[in-house]
């Protein structure tokens, strides 16, 4: 219960007749004396989350005061606030190993003479299995069937858990496979806008509040839920009631103007603003739309712009609760006594969409009518790039790793050449939510095959749903049929080869990219086309709207001007041009109309947790404690949830640390903790073989993440690294010091570990950019490394590190390790690190070869005080676990000990 020293909680006469508790947001601003309508609205929503969770300790008055004061571009310091989400979302890749870390915490609990079932969630939490499921097989009728059922065959360990977990944990849900993506699901189905909390009889709304274990939960900001992407173990702790920790956000205005222009898609648009913020620099950002164009863009155009928002490094993309948004959550099956709960809920409290602009630290200004066709490649989401500049960008890419001319591809030879597109999917949650260009991309592909185009014999097609409602319209439309016809089955339900399991490609093709080193393309509708991401043997990647996946697939190549040369020739000889066969917006807009009913999602979300009958069939352990198997390869118990486990971490100064891996700009969680395929030369491939497991049985790197052991040996495990310690070499690869010897990494860590030195790593700018994949920093902690230097950090990333107890460190004054002239062959000492404040500086000192030493300031990126404790503690686990062990006869003395 809250202090509720303000005295703001009101109740809040409901149009529905069900009256509730309100914390009143315009009374707090009479009683503070401030102009609510200043602050961006999803502050609002966060000033809204502390006056309720008020208990003079972790939120207190002085908290609450100081955001509703906060003006945005003012200048004024950015407090530190603890924020309690409603609910916590997962996909089965992060679900699974925070559901793992909570089991072990149990058995911590249970050692030392506790009720392990006091570990438990104490806020709803929905696991949606989505990202197990590979293209295996693709171009067949029946490829979703098969695909499901080797789905099952790998996942059934740790689908068990999950089971386990069902009946263990009180507030634990689970979405079977098959339905479609998490962030699609949220947004029909789980998303409720405003909640109705209920304790002991007396109801109390507040705004659905969320984090979400997938970077791409920003997708739910489109009707208007403030939510965010974090790790699995900072989701864990939240799962636990520990509040998010964190300082006051930038705010970033983003005002719409104008409409988009005929034949201009919502990927369009998201691609050119992903160019946009990544110029404005809005990092760790709030990012909140606002404009008179708001008025013109749906919601599921809104969703699928706030999708990317980890693309911009921003936290969220938010949209504000308007009229758009009542408008979804009506054809979406939601009943009409939640409308109105929540329309009269928004406006009671100054969190309906009025037309006034808040005041924010930087407004960027679109218009709407400037957006083109785009895409965004060849290996990251940013590149913006012209549908007629494709061609000069590949071949830029291509020619700067040969060094060469490219030739022509030599007509009609089906073999795959240089720019040949081997990979088109419409595939993830960005695009696949949104009727517009789902229904543009079947209408395309009708009259594609209406002048008998085909998809060109080197590509494999894929389409993955991000739920079966896009399968319901697509199907009674007729056009699933003639997306068939091009190759486009329904491949599964899930993620797929925006996550890297695209499968394998046909092995002649396989084979021609390997003999003749080709620089081969993916095409793909998906939000990451990072290096290696998609496939290993695809050094390009281009991201696109759906109808244009489709129009790729059917030129074969990249290495074509889609807006002046023709796709290919049709039954009569004749040239086919990309714009004889878009269709218009009107004629997509109609088809929605008809097809995109209300009763679609009503009935399909029905019966949603029962699961397909291989689900149904599946059964998990019972008992308060998860039953282990040592011999197993997917599931071990989770070291780092002991709170004495020796595994890196604390704030003790680090003394002649040795660099592991020495990296530039831009790296990429997938660079750091890959996911797809498990080569068999790899620390990763070697493990399982020694195990016995057969390659055909590796699985994905992302399916065996709550295993600690495969997970150290996916650190800096991407076959695109480029680790400045190795020179000129890629992939896992660094050079020992000072033997000088070169050898994969993780050899060199555990022979670093066996010689008592502690490691770090040097990077440059934004470390960690990408996925919310708290992998990439148990993997680093489970290697030996104690803490990161580099230029800046991708905001989730950072914080995975320190909920790991890795310290996060940055370079200041234009310092960095060019103008330091590091070389790999130094040593370091980090000192100063037990008494140094939240954002304070550290000394360095640079041990070099020849004898002399250079020292250093740095900031510490520990940003707020709760996170300085969990890196005091090693990490959120153990700092919880202590919380817990006080409870425990034995573990009373054991955490005085430790404290």
């Amino acid at each position: 219960m809250s202090l509720d020293s303000f005295n703001v909680r009101v109740r809040l006469e409901a149009p529905d007749g069900e009256d509730g508790f309100v914390f009143s947001l315009p009374r707090l601003a009479d009683q503070l004396g401030i102009d609510l309508s200043r602050l961006p609205y999803s502050l609002r929503v966060l000033l809204e989350n502390l006056a309720r969770h008020e208990d003079g300790d972790v939120v207190t008055r002085d908290d609450i005061a100081a955001l509703a004061a906060h003006v945005p571009g003012e200048g004024r310091a950015r407090g530190e606030i603890a924020y309690h989400p409603t609910r916590v979302l997962m996909p089965d890749s992060s679900g699974v190993p925070a559901v793992a870390d909570l089991a072990g915490l149990r058995d911590v609990v249970r050692e030392a003479g506790g009720d392990p079932e006091i570990v438990d969630s104490i806020i709803p939490v929905d696991v949606v299995i989505d990202h197990s499921v590979m293209v295996d097989v693709a171009g067949i009728p029946n490829a979703v069937e098969i695909n499901m059922a080797r789905e099952f065959a790998r996942g059934r360990e740790r689908y068990a858990l999950l089971r386990w977990a069902e009946n263990a944990f009180e507030r634990i849900r689970i979405v079977p496979p098959g339905n479609g993506i998490l962030h699609q699901i949220n947004l029909e189905y789980l998303a409720t806008v405003v909640s109705v909390l209920t304790d002991g009889g007396e109801r109390t709304l507040v705004p659905d509040t969320m984090v979400g274990t997938d970077s791409h939960t920003p997708m739910v900001n489109g009707i208007g839920v403030v939510g965010w992407g974090v790790g699995g173990i900072e989701a864990a702790s939240a799962m636990l009631g520990q509040p998010i920790s964190m300082l006051v956000p930038p705010v970033t205005g983003c005002r719409i103007a104008g409409r988009l222009k005929p034949g201009v898609t919502a990927t369009d648009l998201v691609l050119h603003l992903t160019e946009r913020f990544r110029r404005a620099g809005v990092v760790g950002h709030f990012v909140e739309f606002c404009g008179a164009g708001l008025d013109h863009l749906a919601v599921t155009d809104r969703a699928t712009i706030a999708n990317m928002a980890p693309e911009w490094g921003a936290t969220m993309g938010f949209f504000p609760i308007d009229a758009q948004t009542i408008r979804y959550l009506e054809a979406t099956g939601r009943d009409a006594r939640h409308l109105s709960r929540v329309e009269a809920y928004a406006r009671a409290q100054m969190l309906w969409r009025d037309g006034r602009v808040p005041a924010f630290d930087q407004i960027v200004d679109i218009d709407l009518g400037e957006v083109a066709p785009t895409l965004a490649g060849p290996s990251r989401p940013d590149q913006k790039v012209s549908l007629g500049g494709v061609a000069e960008r590949f071949d830029a890419f291509a020619g700067e790793r040969r060094a060469t001319t490219l030739a022509p591809a030599p007509a009609g030879d089906a073999h795959p050449v240089d720019g040949d597109i081997v990979i088109a999917a419409i595939t993830s949650c960005t695009n696949t939510s949104n009727p517009s260009v789902m229904l543009a991309a079947g209408l395309l592909a009708r009259n594609a095959v209406r002048r008998g185009l085909t998809a060109k014999p080197w590509v494999k097609t894929s389409l993955s749903p991000g739920s079966r409602r896009v399968t319901d319209y697509l199907t009674e439309t007729g056009l699933q049929d003639d997306l068939d016809a091009l190759g486009f089955q329904t491949v599964g339900y899930g993620c797929m080869t925006c996550m890297g399991n695209s499968g394998p490609l046909a092995e002649p093709i396989e084979a021609a990219i390997k003999d003749d080193d080709l620089t081969v393309v993916a095409v793909l509708s998906g939000n990451r086309n990072f290096e290696g991401r998609v496939h290993q043997l695809v050094r390009a990647s281009f991201l696109a709207s759906p109808p244009l996946v489709v129009a790729y697939a059917i030129a074969g190549t990249v290495r074509i001007d889609l807006e002046t040369e023709p796709l290919g020739t049709d039954r009569d000889g004749e040239p086919v041009y990309l714009r004889d066969l878009w269709p218009s917006d009107e004629e997509i807009a109609s088809l929605a109309q008809r097809s995109v009913r209300k009763s679609l999602f009503v009935e399909g979300y029905r019966d949603i947790l029962r699961g397909p009958a291989l689900w149904q069939s599946l059964k998990g352990p019972a008992g308060a404690t998860f039953p282990w198997d040592a011999a197993s390869t997917y599931l071990r118990f989770p070291p780092y949830t002991r709170v004495d486990d020796g595994v890196g971490g604390g704030l003790a100064d680090i003394t002649s640390a040795r660099p592991i891996a020495m990296l530039g700009d831009n790296v990429t969680t997938d660079h750091i903790a890959p996911v797809g395929a498990i080569p068999l030369k790899s620390a990763v491939g070697t493990y399982l073989t020694e195990r016995g497991v057969a390659p055909i049985d590796f699985d994905s790197l992302s399916s065996r993440r709550a295993n600690a052991e495969i997970v150290a040996r996916t650190a800096f495990a991407n076959v695109r690294l480029r680790n400045e310690l190795a020179g000129t070499a890629e992939g896992s690869v660094t050079v020992h010091q000072p033997s000088g010897e070169a050898m994969s990494i993780f050899d060199a860590a555990e022979r670093y570990r066996a010689e008592g030195a502690p490691l770090i790593v040097v990077a440059g700018k934004n470390y960690g950019a990408g996925s919310s994949r708290d992998t990439a920093a148990k993997s680093v902690r489970l290697l030996g490394v104690r803490a990161v230097l580099a230029e800046g950090f991708e905001r989730i990333h950072r914080s995975n590190l320190v909920g790991m107890g890795v310290v996060p460190l940055q370079f200041i004054d234009g310092m960095d390790r060019h103008t330091l002239a590091l070389t790999g062959v130094e040593r370091f000492d980090i000192t100063g690190l037990t008494g140094t404040e939240p954002g304070g500086s550290v000394r360095v000192r640079i041990h070099r070869a020849d004898g002399t030493t250079e020292d250093i300031i740095v900031r510490l990126r520990i940003d707020t005080r709760r996170e300085r404790d969990w890196v005091r503690s090693g990490g959120i686990l153990p700092f919880v676990g202590r919380a817990l062990l006080a409870t425990t006869p034995r573990g009373r003395a054991a955490s005085a000990g430790l404290s």
